[in-house]
């Protein structure tokens, strides 16, 4: 809110140089605001009394989208990466995708190992159990397991993610 829309009877008001001002009626910031030449805006309204600062409101606009932006900048969103494996995968095909799972953990992201189960394979399923056991314990040292593995369907999932 800006100017005369500001309806409150009593604001907290700062000055154009970020002093406190005081308490007083809207009015009187308002006057205040329109011999400095510039306009009166509410920064916050949840606030007892509301709290209004002496500002160039294009200046102000301004300002907040640009910090709006740099936050969103500093943003990363944590992707999550699938790792498929299958129940007679073999050593160095195992270490193959460790490998792979170290390099999206190091970059932050989260893993997803997938061990799918194809026809007669579906019987062995608990034999199975040691080898994202072992998948993990390889990965120890940079990662923790997030979700333990857990049979969904024709396949077994876990999820690693990023020690801190």
């Amino acid at each position: 809110m800006i100017n005369e829309q500001i309806r409150d009877k009593e604001i907290r008001l700062i000055g154009e140089n970020g002093e406190q001002l005081g308490i007083m009626s809207a009015r009187d910031a308002m006057k205040m605001a329109e011999e400095a030449g510039l306009d009166l805006v509410k920064i916050a309204p949840t606030a007892k009394p509301p709290v209004c600062k002496i500002v160039d409101y294009g200046k102000f606009k301004y300002e907040q989208v640009r910090k709006e932006k740099e936050a969103r900048k500093k943003q990363r969103t944590i992707e999550i990466k699938e790792i498929r494996l299958s129940p007679n995968i073999d050593t160095n095909d195992l270490n193959t995708k460790v490998n792979a799972a170290r390099k999206f953990l190091t970059k932050g992201d989260k893993v997803k190992v997938t061990l799918r189960f194809r026809g007669r394979e579906m019987a062995h399923m608990n034999n199975s159990k040691h080898i994202l056991d072992d998948f993990a314990q390889s990965l120890s040292d940079i990662s923790v397991v997030e979700k333990a593995p857990k049979v969904e369907g024709r396949s077994m999932t876990m999820f690693l993610t990023e020690k801190r």
